[in-house]
């Protein structure tokens, strides 16, 4: 027989919500890859092709002047945390859009529905790591006491992006230009992330500009187990206090609009 107490712990706020969100997300992971014959394949081909193409054509076709060597590696370091974030913000546009029936008639903490895109995307992300580690020893990149950092890194980038959600995905209900506004601030936002370079590859005079973009203290953390030169602490700083103001803006912006929004969908 179930103690009142257990069963109060059961069924405690944080536990339904923790219920409700992880079979939500495991229903996306199901459903998106459940009709493809190469299934979580597909998660890491993306930045695989993407990684290959920037790798040859600045190793093989121009005389590359940024980044560390083995160049494929620091690349990954950089691609994959920006698939996570890309695919997620991408996808908070239609939180509420795609599935607006069920958000309607469930009585589920709202805020699930934006959860659910970064952890499911942050969960592809985790089991694209062995693939670096593969390139890594392919390749010789020697592996750094600074790869404790990836936790603080993933704990970082999965603030910022639920923070970033928070404000994109009830205010695509109202202006649904904003859903193309998003992709291309996205596509600008990948050339301004110290992702195919590095913050010190940059001239001088932009390294403090290049520091308030939240994505390169986060992946600085990334590139330190390999490339610990790389590591830049205030950069790390600045992407937590930003970290931390998008997650509280957000919060503000959704708690005064899913009311409308509910209405609207």
């Amino acid at each position: 027989m179930t103690t009142p107490a257990l069963t109060s712990r059961a069924w405690s706020p944080f536990s339904r919500y923790r219920r409700s969100l992880w079979l939500l997300t495991t229903r996306d992971l199901r459903v998106r890859y459940s009709t493809s014959a190469l299934g979580y394949l597909w998660s890491i081909l993306d930045p695989l092709v993407m990684a290959g193409i920037y790798w040859f054509v600045f190793t093989q076709v121009f005389d590359r002047g940024v980044g560390r060597e083995p160049y494929i590696v620091f690349l990954l370091c950089g691609l994959l945390p920006w698939m996570w974030f890309t695919g997620s913000v991408s996808d908070a546009t239609r939180a509420f859009i795609s599935e607006a029936k069920l958000v309607r008639s469930t009585t589920i903490p709202r805020t699930i529905w934006v959860a659910r895109q970064v952890l499911s995307k942050g969960i592809e992300f985790v089991f694209s790591i062995p693939v670096l580690a593969i390139f890594a020893i392919v390749y010789g990149a020697a592996l750094h006491w600074e790869a404790v950092y990836f936790l603080l890194a993933i704990v970082i980038q999965a603030v910022l992006t639920m923070g970033i959600n928070l404000i994109v995905a009830p205010l695509v209900v109202f202006f649904r230009d904003l859903e193309r506004a998003v992709k291309l601030a996205l596509r600008f936002l990948f050339y301004a992330s110290p992702i195919i370079y590095g913050i010190q590859d940059l001239p001088e005079n932009l390294q403090l500009l290049g520091a308030f973009n939240p994505l390169s203290g986060i992946i600085s953390l990334y590139r330190a187990a390999f490339f610990p030169e790389q590591l830049n602490w205030f950069d790390v700083l600045i992407s937590a206090l930003m970290a931390l103001i998008l997650l509280g803006l957000g919060t503000l912006v959704f708690r005064r609009t899913i009311r409308t929004v509910l209405k609207e969908i």
